[in-house]
């Protein structure tokens, strides 16, 4: 599901990330930040104890730096955000090592908020994604 302005993609990203009970009850260290590298716009994401303290799209060079970062096609993206994806296209572990997704960046980070960023990707699902 596409959304008609990324102001109203991060609108919503932000109210589901926030309102969402696992998040939320898991969340208390959840403080990290983020690239959603999507092709025809990059997403950084501002985590703080499991809340999203600032979304940017298509950040600058000079902009705040992530500590990590996810990779793929527009279209790739668009296969995550269906209600049912397709297999593959279901989490970040298939989609990495049989489609086009990369991780990068400091993976230990990754790592160490698994459980919370695994939900908050499953919240694409309802939320769509800005391209």
């Amino acid at each position: 599901m596409a959304v008609e302005t990324a102001q109203a993609w991060i609108d919503e990203f932000r109210r589901a990330t926030d309102e969402d009970e696992e998040i939320q009850a898991h969340g208390k260290f959840y403080s990290c930040s983020f690239l959603l590298d999507m092709e025809e716009h990059e997403v950084q994401v501002f985590m703080h104890r499991g809340k999203v303290e600032e979304v940017l799209v298509d950040p600058g060079p000079l902009d705040e730096r992530y500590q990590f970062a996810l990779r793929a096609r527009a279209e790739t993206w668009r296969k995550f955000a269906e209600e049912t994806p397709e297999p593959m296209y279901h989490g970040i572990w298939s989609a990495s090592f049989q489609k086009d997704l990369s991780l990068e960046g400091d993976l230990l980070v990754l790592m160490q908020n698994l459980r919370c960023f695994t939900r908050q990707f499953e919240l694409l699902r309802k939320t769509g994604v800005p391209v």
